[in-house]
């Protein structure tokens, strides 16, 4: 219950305290790119396409290197996630949970790093979602193959919280970037 009321109060938060980011915003995840990935010739990262006023991680495709990055964003079903390749000038389509996704793409990739959407996060970079399990899902499944996922939740810092309530089943971020910098 504690979980559902404070995605009710940083919704409400974010809606009402929203403003529309830089692209260098982005510049963290950059440095981070460069030094974690600066031998591969490709890296897979994972964005999502924002809505219900969730940071515009849309802005970062002003400053990639599309020589290297490939980007990637979800495809929901009923109960998993998979991640298809998705440039900016791509055509989407609304699926049943009123997202924008990718048309019918059947190869799926794995992402190197992850941008991941949240309502809030907490000071030991535990993330609050929407309460569908998607991401945690995907992480639980996918960690076990390769650890060397980057996941980097995205928010605004007004999105703070103490400390969050947690399950054994939710996945703790790598980083969190706000515009005070990443974290």
């Amino acid at each position: 219950m504690l979980k559902k009321s404070l995605r009710k109060k940083f919704f409400q938060i974010r809606k009402k305290k929203y403003f529309e980011v830089k692209s260098g915003f982005f510049d963290p995840i950059l440095k981070l790119l460069k030094k974690k990935f600066y031998s591969q010739n490709k890296i897979y990262m994972s964005l999502y396409y924002p809505s219900n006023f969730e940071v515009n991680v849309l802005k970062i495709f002003d400053i990639l290197d599309f020589k290297r990055i490939v980007t990637l964003i979800p495809v929901l079903n009923k109960s998993s996630m998979k991640f298809h390749k998705w440039r900016s000038f791509e055509v989407l389509k609304v699926n049943k949970f009123g997202m924008l996704e990718p048309l019918n793409d059947k190869k799926f990739f794995i992402p190197h790093i992850m941008l991941v959407p949240l309502l809030s996060f907490d000071r030991l970079n535990n993330r609050l979602g929407y309460g569908g399990g998607f991401y945690d899902k995907y992480l639980n499944k996918c960690i076990k193959k390769n650890k060397n996922i980057i996941t980097i939740g995205i928010a605004f810092s007004f999105q703070k919280y103490n400390k969050l309530p947690v399950s054994h089943s939710d996945v703790k971020l790598n980083y969190i970037l706000t515009e005070r910098g990443l974290r």
